[in-house]
């Protein structure tokens, strides 16, 4: 699409640069993670969510660079895919983390069950899926897989900070019930394919 062409554009002449200087693939997805981890969990327990959110845009772009560096090396295999995986859910776990300090802090009870649910279930959604995957089943179902969860989360954080009230206590109590869907539905999965 042009919308990848043009990312590309961008994205190709920094990785070479770095892959230049002697950074790895592999170091640029630690850098991205920590990146992310650092500014989520020092803005977001105090309510900065605006600050936040834009200094973990920046790092979130070391996602896109580790591929296309990789790439550029033929190093493209397991041991990326596996290290991206793992240190998604380390992001993940501060990102979510983050917010539920800042909701046990800030917020009604209620919200914080909401944001305790968005964090555990997070991690239940994607172990059912590697879990299901290790014993040769399928698992590729749910309507809130990360990608969905972080904009259902990050996009009304962000419009929270610049003022507007009750938007993302809103959202969690919404994400919650995504997040519980979303594993009924990979249990309900693997169960069928399980006693097929």
């Amino acid at each position: 699409t042009n919308a990848r062409a043009a990312v590309a554009k961008i994205v190709e002449p920094i990785a070479r640069g770095l892959l230049k200087i002697g950074l790895s693939p592999d170091a640029v997805t630690v850098i991205g993670t920590v990146g992310v981890s650092a500014s989520a969990a020092y803005f977001f327990p105090r309510g900065d969510f605006v600050p936040g959110i834009l200094i973990m845009v920046l790092f979130v772009f070391s996602d896109m660079l580790d591929g296309t560096m990789a790439r550029m090396q033929n190093r493209t295999g397991v041991w990326g895919a596996f290290l991206d995986s793992s240190l998604d859910r380390v992001a993940d776990g501060v990102i979510f983390g983050s917010v539920l300090i800042w909701a046990v802090r800030t917020q009604s009870v209620g919200v914080q069950v909401a944001a305790f649910v968005c964090l555990v279930g997070g991690f239940l959604i994607s172990y059912a899926r590697a879990r299901a995957e290790s014993v040769g089943l399928d698992c590729k179902v749910g309507i809130a897989e990360r990608t969905e969860r972080l904009l259902i989360l990050l996009i009304p954080a962000f419009i929270y900070g610049l003022g507007v009230p009750y938007i993302l206590p809103a959202a969690l109590y919404v994400l919650a019930v995504l997040v519980l869907i979303t594993v009924w539905q990979r249990f309900a999965h693997v169960y069928r394919q399980a006693n097929a």
